[in-house]
């Protein structure tokens, strides 16, 4: 590890300012659970370390007037888990951030930190791009509120510049009869990161399904709305059905092949998850 500057700012005016100062040479730094494993490793080597850590913006939950939920960038897994407005307002969130990794790391890990790292294999992405979140994004001389979608670029990549910071993720009013779950799936039970992670919202009219939102993650370079799911709109869901979807499902996705699993793998795995989730979410028999 080369020695670097560690530096603590107090305001995110000052972040922006000390990375665009900076550029390639400077690393953001929230909970440090990646970033730590990264320079030891060295996969990174900054000459400044910047902390975001004193930042008060970065900070809190909050629900607005217009019932969107605000949740601060600095926010730690643990909190999200815990925390009494998200079980309210988006729960599938706080169970999935319940899940994430191990103790230590939700502990100490943020949500923001999570997201800028762009890790495929996690699981926060997917499931707050099936609830429809997006990002508020801050730089030196403007402020940018961008969709989760247009946030998640590729392999280890996202949409932020520079000089911009993540500041905080937002998640609109649910709408009447709308539910979410997810689900994933670990390659050994040692293994603290998913190798497919499936999430699932889905409005109904009686029996019927007006809205679905089907994404795939952690299998993908970024998390994935897959469009077979398409087929289950306007219909009263069935198992023969769900199987259908979750064999089309296996087709759309571009799987990756790497030391942890096959691409084939990957797909027989997103087969066998988005069937046990969609089953599981209409509380059907999985055939």
């Amino acid at each position: 590890m080369r020695d670097f500057d560690y530096l603590e700012p107090g305001s995110l005016q000052e972040v922006c300012q000390l990375m665009a100062q900076w550029g390639d040479d400077a690393r953001l730094m929230a909970g440090g659970t990646a970033l730590m494993l990264a320079l030891r490793q060295r996969l990174a080597s900054p000459a400044q370390i910047v902390s975001v850590a004193r930042v008060p913006e970065l900070r809190g939950i909050h629900l607005g007037h217009d019932q969107v939920l605000t949740i601060g960038a600095f926010t730690t897994h643990s909190e999200v888990a815990q925390s009494a407005l998200i079980q309210q307002h988006a729960p599938m969130l706080s169970a999935m951030a319940s899940q994430v990794a191990n103790w230590q790391v939700r502990n100490q890990g943020t949500l923001g930190g999570n997201l800028c790292y762009a890790d495929p294999a996690t699981d926060p992405p997917g499931c707050l791009l099936a609830l429809d979140a997006e990002v508020v994004l801050q730089g030196t001389s403007q402020k940018r509120v961008l969709p989760m979608a247009d946030f998640l670029v590729d392999y280890y990549e996202t949409a932020l510049q520079a000089d911009e910071v993540l500041v905080a993720i937002r998640l609109p009013a649910p709408k009447a009869n709308t539910r979410g779950s997810y689900l994933r799936h670990l390659k050994t039970p040692a293994d603290h990161r998913p190798l497919v992670n499936v999430s699932v919202t889905s409005t109904q009219s009686g029996n019927d399904i007006d809205a679905l939102c089907l994404v795939v993650g952690a299998c993908t370079p970024f998390p994935k709305r897959l469009q077979s799911a398409h087929a289950l709109l306007g219909q009263v869901p069935t198992p023969l059905l769900i199987q259908s979807v979750a064999h089309a499902a296996a087709h759309e996705i571009d799987a990756l092949s790497d030391a942890r699993a096959s691409a084939d793998y990957r797909r027989d795995v997103v087969r066998v998850l988005v069937a046990r989730a969609l089953s599981d979410h209409f509380n059907l028999s999985c055939i």
